[in-house]
């Protein structure tokens, strides 16, 4: 009521006080904070279906019934104010139309709005939205702050002007009747004689934020392609450089429509391409290029119409990046980039560098700051896009390279840690086929800044330091140093206060360099296991870590089992009433349903696989276990068959396509929009719970809403039929195990049946014991697991025939 009584008073008279100091004025300072006030209390607690928290609901029924009236007759007397030409400063503005708008999906309080918001629509929404005189002066006088204004998201959530759009599209969507009378309003604008150029702007600035709308209602979407051909393409000629802008922007926002006739689409990238290269005003340029991006992402035939130009267009952008340094930019030449890899060799290199020189050049301005990391990061990001794209192309990569190299030097020896992360994307890029010289002297600095103020890039440069081993394997062990920096970057890590994720990931590629140089690192193998087992030693929070920790050990079973029983032998980690031995194989055989994903699964057979062949060798802990070996082997092959399956089916799974033909979620004036995203989180649900059934298991898990009282965040004992979907996140640093293209790769099925066929003639007695308690069930499991490695036999043996031409004959 405070805050309703504020808003009513009215201000004192401001006229003769400039127009830019008019908001610091004490009075329009509290109406400032009136109208934020009651938006926010509306928004997140007087919303019925919208609040923040169940709890809130009854409030929100009693505040809209209890609050509406009277606060909505204040603000339609602020609207009021600003159609009669009485200032309103646009802080106030903003709230009051955002207040409204919340207000049009709730019947009770569009029963109140309804009868205004034609008016409100002619002479609040649309002057905001026409081209002003406070933009002609911007335009005129400083382009690039124009464009600045234009695509900076931070400006939108305090301009009336975006305030003004998200009303209008909100009332066309979801009430009923509204958007016929709302396109009445705008036709009659538009066809008005002698038009000025600033309404004209206004009404295609309602048009193009109506798009969505029209382009889905079926009466209207029939329609739009003549619309555009006869009111926007003209202005790609108009004199007023706005309009041309104008025009560009409305385009992008009907990027989508379909089309009826293909020559039309033509026309539309001729106008844009001549936009974006003739044009002399720079913000019609930038509008040009955006509109080009989205009809090269949203229409397929769109590409061929600029093979002709696409190296001026490549140019041209990369000329106005420099000139603006707007981040919107960055992502219309990735765009291109990849649309047009084949025509672009030629000067990949040009680009490159001059992306690598408005880099340094957007690093040494100050202003905007947060504007020009966004810009910077695009920028980066454009050469890895780059790269990826000339993959093909070994001698333009090659000459690529040096440029790259210098821009990652910049940024890692300069300590710019803002785009460390795009820095180590960039050098994961460089070091994927090959490693050069140069790159083994990055690896250099990379740990140098690692034991200065790395640590907490640690995940980023995982991807780049998995390329370090992995590619280039005997040059990675050639240097003593190589090795003994991974081991200290890790060593650091898992001993020190930091992120379970970071340690994870340690502990992934301390896993990474014993599987990747089984036989090559004997020495560091009792350094590498006792780091692991020091850590558990320590509180773990997560299964994630303790599983990685466990599967450092197990690798160096795969490694060297006697090797590694010697070490847990002489180990100083004192264990109570056991070994060491004893206490990690209870532990992993006790872990054994945290192993996620393939790669994990994989592993943990393989060394289960390890020691039951050991023979007199075998640790004494598995003849004290031998009724939960088998088992829990037969576990893992079941999850192991699910993830294959997942795996399998992933690629196959297409994205649920909306082709309503009309949009008919518009509401009449008794009906509210709330919970707007529950039909899409039960077609969610569905459409997961139908995949599952068709990789062959079934999904319970449902998905809840945010303010469910349900709250089993901290619940360990979460459904295990999802753990299958997803590969776990450090599965992409592969290693040998992982490369089933090499025929010579351990298949855990095989390595199994394998064992188990061999152990009743070299150990029957071990045999015996592993097996005389198995069930029924666990008995067909094994005969399944059998099968399937027989089939894998198979697939073995059909790959090596077809590699070496058909020529193997039948044994």
């Amino acid at each position: 009521e405070i805050c309703r009584q504020i808003l009513d008073r009215p201000a004192p008279d401001s006229s003769h006080i400039e127009e830019e100091e008019r908001p610091q004025l004490p009075w329009w300072k509290t109406k400032k904070w009136a109208s934020h006030i009651i938006l926010r209390m509306f928004e997140r607690y007087g919303s019925p279906g919208n609040v923040i928290s169940k709890e809130y609901k009854e409030f929100a029924e009693w505040f809209l019934q209890t609050f509406s009236s009277g606060l909505l007759t204040v603000l339609l007397k602020i609207l009021d104010q600003y159609r009669s030409k009485v200032y309103v400063s646009p802080r106030v503005m903003t709230n009051t139309i955002d207040y409204i708008k919340t207000a049009v999906s709730h019947a009770f309080s569009w029963k109140m709005l309804k009868p205004h918001i034609l008016v409100i629509i002619r002479d609040v929404i649309f002057p905001l939205m026409s081209y002003s005189d406070a933009d002609e002066e911007l335009w005129e006088s400083d382009p690039v702050e124009y464009i600045r204004k234009k695509f900076d998201v931070f400006d939108d959530f305090v301009s009336p002007v975006q305030s003004a759009e998200m009303l209008l599209h909100n009332c066309c969507k979801t009430r009923k009747g509204i958007l016929t009378q709302v396109m009445q309003i705008i036709m009659q604008i538009i066809n008005t004689p002698n038009l000025g150029h600033k309404e004209k702007d206004g009404a295609l600035h309602m048009v193009g934020s109506l798009a969505e709308v029209l382009l889905r209602k079926k009466i209207f979407k029939e329609q739009v392609e003549q619309l555009l051909m006869q009111y926007v393409f003209p202005e790609f000629a108009s004199p007023h450089g706005h309009l041309r802008a104008r025009a560009c922007w409305v385009m992008h926002y009907f990027s989508d429509i379909k089309l009826k006739n293909p020559q039309v689409l033509e026309q539309i990238m001729r106008y844009l391409s001549n936009a974006l290269l003739t044009d002399k005003d720079l913000p019609v340029k930038v509008e040009a290029a955006v509109s080009m991006q989205m009809f090269l992402i949203s229409q397929d035939d769109a590409a061929p119409y600029l093979n002709n130009q696409i190296k001026e267009i490549t140019m041209e952008v990369l000329k106005i990046i420099r000139e603006t340094e707007n981040e919107e930019l960055t992502t219309v030449l990735q765009k291109i980039v990849c649309t047009y890899s084949d025509q672009l060799p030629p000067i990949a290199v040009e680009i490159c560098q001059h992306l690598a020189t408005t880099f340094s050049q957007v690093l040494e301005t100050d202003e905007n700051s947060d504007e020009k990391a966004i810009t910077a990061m695009g920028l980066l990001s454009t050469m890895e896009t780059l790269l990826a794209v000339m993959d093909e192309h070994p001698a333009v990569l090659a000459s690529l390279h040096p440029i790259v190299l210098q821009v990652i030097g910049h940024v890692l020896q300069q300590n710019v840690f803002e785009f460390y992360e795009e820095a180590f994307a960039l050098v994961c890029d460089l070091t994927s086929k090959s490693i050069s010289p140069d790159m083994w002297k990055l690896l250099e600095i990379i740990y140098e800044l690692f034991q200065k103020n790395g640590a907490d890039y640690f995940v980023d440069m995982m991807p780049a330091l998995h390329n370090y081993i992995t590619v280039d394997t005997p040059a990675f062990l050639s240097n003593q140093n190589h090795v003994l920096a991974m081991y200290n970057m890790c060593k650091s890590i898992l001993t020190s206060n930091n992120t379970e994720e970071s340690e994870c990931s340690a502990a992934k590629l301390l896993e990474v360099i014993i599987l990747q140089c089984k036989g090559q690192i004997d020495n560091c193998i009792p350094s590498f296991v006792e780091l692991a087992l020091m850590r558990l030693t320590r509180e773990v929070k997560t299964s994630e870590l303790r599983t990685m920790c466990l599967q450092v050990v197990i690798a160096a079973i795969y490694y060297n089992p006697t090797l590694l029983l010697d070490i847990l032998q002489n180990i100083p980690i004192p264990v109570p009433d056991s070994s060491i031995t004893d206490h990690f194989i209870r532990q992993w055989l006790h872990d054994f349903d945290c192993f996620l994903g393939i790669h994990d699964r994989k592993l943990c057979i393989i060394g289960l696989c390890t020691l039951l062949s050991l023979g007199d060798r075998k640790p004494t802990v598995l003849s004290e276990l031998p009724d939960k070996i088998i088992p829990t082997m037969l576990m893992v092959f079941d999850g192991l068959k699910r993830a294959y399956v997942a795996r399998a089916t992933e690629g196959e799974e297409e994205e649920s396509e909306d082709e309503s033909e009309d949009l008919e979620d518009a509401l009449s004036s008794d009906e509210d929009d709330v919970d707007e995203m529950n039909p899409y989180y039960k077609n969610m649900a569905k459409m997961v719970q139908e995949k599952g059934a068709e990789a062959g298991f079934q999904i319970t898990a449902s998905i809840q809403d945010a303010d469910s009282d349900d709250d089993d965040d901290d619940d360990d004992d979460d459904d295990e039929d999802g753990d299958e979907l997803d590969e776990t996140a450090l599965e992409g640093y592969t290693t040998p195990l992982d490369d089933e293209d090499n025929p010579n790769a351990v298949d855990e099925y095989i390595l199994f049946q394998d064992v188990m066929t061999t152990l009743p003639s070299t150990d029957p007695a071990w045999y015996t014991m592993l097996t005389r308690n198995l069930n029924a069930s666990e008995q067909k499991q094994l005969q399944e697991v059998f099968q399937a490695a027989n089939q894998r036999k198979e697939m073995k043996r059909s790959k090596q025939i077809e590699k070496s031409g058909g020529m193997l004959m039948a044994a």
